[in-house]
């Protein structure tokens, strides 16, 4: 190893990168623009439901009943006055569900044998549960209201009072970003060094560097280490983003952030590499690195689809993506801190693919044109 012709090699690569805007474009201005996107754009927030309410009964149970499904915040209430109108809306996607309150619902209820029809959109499933999940709470908690007021029944003796750990709003976005980061390094890292070998064999400076001393580890060191700095640069405006903009907390040590990402880093560019070298032309090589490393890392890393509920099939698949293990890594170091057991797991698991990659790109990387 020659150090002297290894800078030499790394201050090219630099100003190749310097030159180069589509390079700027994706480690920087991509990454912020993403974690918009995701962060905010994908909720799965349950808040603010449009639900439209039809009450046909002017009485006072009718009345207060339909205060307390104002008084949700889950619901963001539409009074309708007709059975029609009530249908149109819910046909053209105006609203998720719908209440009706019959005419006879307060007479009934002073005979303690009240009912509401819930109506919901079976277009979004998800939505449609959590339509009827919140009507029944509403529902179950006017009931007991009532019943407390007139003194008809004792209060429950069993008082639920609900917690929430590591993430106490149930903020969506402070369990998004954390993976959205993950998705995005996944694309500086494969879709960037994806591109480098094939660029030297599309230019024809390939035969001039292999007509050279330099020896195979100088030649690929000095594509990685380059984009390693970019790629740490890059988490670094992603932390900054996420903590100062978005304020999403980060409850973990740097270091530590540092060195996960180092490992998952080594995986990305390993791949990329790896995908350049056996392309040899930059269409095919990041056409393979979104295919490869962007797809399987949004839709299998757990960042947004539960692993869990996925067929046993594709859950081993997702114990060979690097990023699910980053996903997780980033998500815990984000909301809860350092949890010794999961994170030695996961860099365990990031440096056995690590060392899987970058030993299939030193196999395929040759001094010979052919």
């Amino acid at each position: 190893m020659n150090w002297r012709r290894l800078w030499a090699l790394c201050r090219k690569e630099s100003f190749q990168i310097v030159r180069d805007p589509s390079s700027i474009l994706i480690a920087f201005i991509l990454p912020v623009a993403l974690l918009f996107i995701l962060g905010y754009a994908v909720n799965l927030d349950s808040a603010h439901i449009r639900l439209g309410l039809l009450n046909q009964d002017g009485g006072a149970a009718a009345q207060s009943l339909a205060a307390t499904f104002h008084a949700t915040p889950s619901f963001e209430v539409k009074p309708v006055k007709s059975r029609a109108e009530l249908d149109a809306m819910l046909a053209h996607g105006k609203i998720r569900g719908a209440v009706i309150i019959a005419n006879d619902f307060s007479r009934n209820w002073q005979r303690r044998s009240g009912a509401i029809q819930l109506l919901t959109d079976g277009a979004e499933p998800n939505t449609a549960n959590f339509v009827a999940a919140y009507a029944q709470g509403v529902w179950l908690q006017w009931q007991q209201a009532e019943a407390d007021e007139h003194g008809q029944a004792p209060a429950p003796a069993i008082k639920v009072e609900q917690r929430v750990w590591l993430n106490p709003g149930a903020e969506s976005p402070n369990f998004l970003v954390p993976g959205t980061i993950a998705i995005v390094m996944t694309i500086v890292g494969a879709l960037l060094s994806s591109l480098v070998v094939a660029r030297e064999w599309e230019r024809g400076t390939m035969e001039a560097l292999l007509s050279t001393p330099v020896s195979r580890g100088e030649l690929l060191l000095s594509k990685i280490l380059p984009y390693y700095v970019l790629g740490i640069a890059a988490m670094l405006l992603c932390l900054l983003v996420a903590v100062f903009v978005m304020r999403v907390p980060f409850r973990g040590p740097l270091w530590l952030l540092w060195l996960m990402s180092s490992l998952f880093l080594a995986n990305a560019l390993g791949m990329g590499l790896f995908l350049s070298t056996v392309m040899r032309t930059q269409f095919d090589a990041a056409q393979a690195a979104l295919t490869a490393g962007y797809l399987p890392a949004l839709m299998l890393s757990g960042f947004v689809f539960e692993i869990a509920s996925m067929p046993t099939p594709l859950q081993w698949l997702t114990r060979i993506l690097p990023a699910r293990y980053f996903a997780s890594t980033l998500q815990t170091l984000f909301q809860a801190g350092v949890i010794p057991s999961l994170l030695w797991f996961n860099a365990g698991s990031l440096i056995a693919l690590g060392a899987f990659w970058l030993g299939q790109t030193v196999r395929k990387t040759r001094r010979t044109l052919d």
